[in-house]
Formats: C-alpha cells, structure tokens, sequence
C-alpha cells in the first residue's frame, strides 16, 4: 500500500476546509473563508502561515512583483482558496506556480464556490 506525501496533514487540513463549508456553505467571498479557514487551521492547531510574501525570480534576477499564496500550511504544503463557480485551467496554473516558486512538492486547491458541497483538489509535483 502506498503512503501519499504528507499524507495526515493534509486529512487535516481537508478536514478544516469541509467544516468551514459546512458552517457557512455556498456564498460568501474569498476573504470571508480566509479567514474562517485561519480560525479552523488554529483550532485544530494545524501550522500555518497566511498571505506569505514570495519572492519570483527571472533568470536567476529578483524580480519587483511577489506572489502571495493564501496560506503555506505545516511549512511545506501551499493551499489556495477559490469562491468560484467551477475550477478553471488557470487556478490549477496558478497553484502550480506557487509550488515552482516555493519548491513545495505538495498543494491544495480549495473551491468553496461550488455546491452542494466544497472541493478539494491535491496536486503533487
């Protein structure tokens, strides 16, 4: 039987995102589940950082602009949170990218726009 990479921290961190949508449901802006999966995350004392700065580069050159996952969770594992209807190709780009930018292996594309229930999406790299 294979083991999945980091396998019981994201059970929890799935876990966390479940329970938001099942106290609040279908509705509500980005920024309303930031912060009640923050709350969530705490309470089931899962580690993490939200809207962590990172820094792009070109060419090996720094570049100006920085991109800002919604959370990085355990140090290791980067989560997205949409609202939206139905996932599209470029939110599944965008969580890609953060996991180049970062070297992450591990990320989650959280969708608490579609009903009747709140998706998951785990990409490994």
């Amino acid at each position: 039987m294979t083991k999945l990479l980091f396998e019981e921290e994201t059970y929890a961190i799935r876990g966390a995102a479940f329970e938001v949508y099942r106290e609040l449901g279908c509705g509500f802006l980005e920024a309303v589940y930031q912060e009640s999966i923050e709350q969530e995350l705490a309470e089931r004392s899962v580690a993490f950082e939200a809207q962590k700065e990172l820094s792009l580069y070109y060419k090996k050159k720094l570049l100006k602009q920085r991109y800002i996952p919604d959370l990085i969770c355990c140090g290791k594992i980067i989560v997205e949170i949409k609202a939206v209807k139905k996932i599209v190709p470029e939110h599944k780009a965008q969580l890609l990218n953060y996991s180049k930018c970062t070297g992450m292996k591990v990320g989650l594309l959280v969708n608490f726009g579609s009903y009747p229930k709140a998706t998951v999406e785990r990409f490994v790299l």
